[in-house]
């Protein structure tokens, strides 16, 4: 299949054969982050299922799914150095390893205090991949096929986290089958890279722009960044709490979670486009209010066909603002200051997926199922009236840059957005330990 979409593209593009000899130096990697996706899919929703097997309550089952983004965060901040120190390949082995050894240790350590524990672990780990991934992608892309390449890098985050969860009917959450299920897709994602003869870009660091400084250069696109964060952590965490509330069976539960994170890839281009003719500032007001309206709509419908439909258009809208608020910050950045931006997107949106599970935790436990649709819809329609209060007071960017969708699920990174908006790859060097690698 994948071959085939290589192919595809050949005949779509007039740089066709260097597209393709480029994504098939990068297939290894692309397979290794799929596998590593898939089985993260399964176990987001095998921890939340399980976590009301045990009899965990929502809030807590919140600050559990908080945990593994407060990893995410701080592997964005500290887990460059082992990349930088080790090379990619080498620490793309620990940090699979490691998600392998974290997903067995779940049925064996059961308690909230060992699960937050080993959902920070996870979290950081699967920075560090992600910063793998991205670099590794941006040093192979050139200016004229990143933004396809790095489309690729999208369709294989919201294609393998959605079939995740399907695997979830081949055994029972309440039992540790699954959890070997996992750990095994893990583990089996270290062979591409291992095996691979591509060499691997070493990480390069830099300063870190003050948040405050950042707000003061694009505050609606920072608002929108960490507002993103404050829903879409929870949509994996707490959606399978969700629908074991609603009654939904394991087949209706793994069916409905794939229609939030399929639908996300939905509306990605189209509404890229449409923000490149009239601007972000007016899609940042209306889709959040679809979102709104959507989430809304989720508290009312207890029919499961309607309820696909309805939560279908919610992730597709969804999913779109975080690539939208991104962008809006990239408008308004210099050349010089992609680096910066970067890393600074990336604290904010992992200080909302930090603290957004554990309100929307709250939510549930107050209201019950429906008050995680309703925690959804009431924080959409604040960022809507704070950028319908910004277009106002200050008017839309004059400036607009090309705008590149950017994965806005479990495993988002801003190293993406600096790699899709790179006018020339970084200066790359190859780690000693990364060629000894290549040449075992």
């Amino acid at each position: 299949m994948c071959r085939a979409l290589f192919e595809l593209t050949i005949h779509l593009d007039d740089t066709g054969t260097f597209l393709f000899s480029t994504l098939s130096a990068v297939f290894s990697l692309l397979l290794s982050y799929g596998l590593l996706l898939l089985a993260n899919g399964l176990f987001g929703t095998l921890l939340g299922v399980r976590s009301q097997v045990e009899g965990f309550s929502a809030d807590l089952v919140g600050v559990i799914v908080a945990s593994y983004f407060l990893g995410l965060l701080c592997g964005g901040v500290f887990a460059g150095r082992i990349v930088a120190r080790v090379g990619h390949i080498r620490s793309f082995a620990a940090f699979a390893s490691l998600m392998s050894v974290s997903a067995l240790l779940h049925p064996i350590w059961i308690s909230v205090g060992s699960w937050m524990v080993l959902r920070m672990l996870s979290g950081f780990c699967m920075a560090g991949l992600i910063m793998v991934t991205e670099s590794w992608l941006n040093t192979r892309a050139s200016n004229q096929n990143r933004g396809r390449v790095l489309s690729f890098y999208m369709a294989t985050n919201y294609f393998a986290a959605g079939c995740g969860q399907f695997l979830f009917a081949l055994g029972d959450p309440s039992q540790f089958q699954l959890f070997s299920l996992a750990s095994v897709i893990f583990s089996l994602a270290l062979i591409p890279v291992l095996l691979t003869r591509a060499k691997a870009p070493v990480m390069t660091t830099t300063t870190r722009m003050p948040l405050i400084s950042l707000y003061r250069m694009a505050p609606l696109g920072v608002v929108g960044v960490f507002s993103a964060g404050l829903i879409n952590a929870s949509v994996f965490g707490l959606g399978p709490v969700y629908a074991v509330n609603m009654g939904l069976s394991e087949a209706s539960l793994a069916v409905f979670m794939a229609t939030i994170i399929m639908s996300g890839i939905l509306l990605q281009l189209p509404m890229g486009h449409l923000s490149d003719r009239i601007g972000r500032g007016p899609l940042l007001v209306v889709v959040p209010l679809v979102t709104a309206f959507a989430a809304f709509a989720m508290t009312q419908v207890v029919d499961f066909r309607l309820m696909l439909v309805v939560v279908g258009v919610f992730g597709a809208f969804l999913f779109t603002i975080y690539s939208l608020s991104a962008a809006t910050v990239n408008d308004l950045t210099d050349g010089d200051q992609r680096v910066q931006v970067a890393g600074g997107l990336l604290i904010t949106y992992g200080a909302g997926a930090s603290i957004g599970p554990i309100i929307a935790g709250q939510f549930m436990q107050t209201m019950g199922a429906q008050g995680l649709f309703a925690y959804y819809a009431l924080v959409s329609l604040l960022l809507a009236l704070f950028a319908t209060v910004k277009r106002r007071r200050d008017g839309s960017p004059d400036k607009r840059k090309p705008f590149v969708a950017v994965p806005a699920t479990q495993a988002t990174s801003n190293q993406l957005y600096l790699s899709a908006h790179a006018e020339a790859p970084d200066k790359v060097v190859l780690d000693d330990a990364d060629k000894s690698d290549q040449s075992s």
